[in-house]
C-alpha cells in the first residue's frame, strides 16, 4: 500500500473535489463520490499515511496525480 504522510482531512477533501468527487454525507467521516466510486475520509489531522494512500488508490488516482491536486 502506498504511503502519503502529513495530509489533513480538509486538504484531502479539496484535492478530491478537484478530481471530480462531491461530498455526499458528513459526520465523523466525510463520504465522497464521483458517481462511480465511493470513498470515506476520516476527520483526522493528519490522516494516517497508509489510510491516505488507500483512499487515493480507491479513488482511481496515482500518488503523483493526487499530489498535483494538492
Amino acid at each position: 500500500m502506498p504511503k502519503l504522510p502529513g495530509i489533513g482531512h480538509l486538504h484531502a477533501v479539496r484535492a478530491f473535489e478537484k478530481a471530480g468527487f462531491r461530498i455526499i454525507r458528513e459526520g465523523k467521516h466525510i463520504v465522497m463520490s464521483d458517481g462511480i466510486r465511493l470513498i470515506t475520509i476520516p476527520r483526522h489531522n493528519p490522516v494516517n499515511a497508509y489510510t491516505m494512500g488507500g483512499l487515493v488508490v480507491d479513488a482511481g488516482l496515482t500518488i503523483e496525480q493526487f499530489k498535483a491536486l494538492l
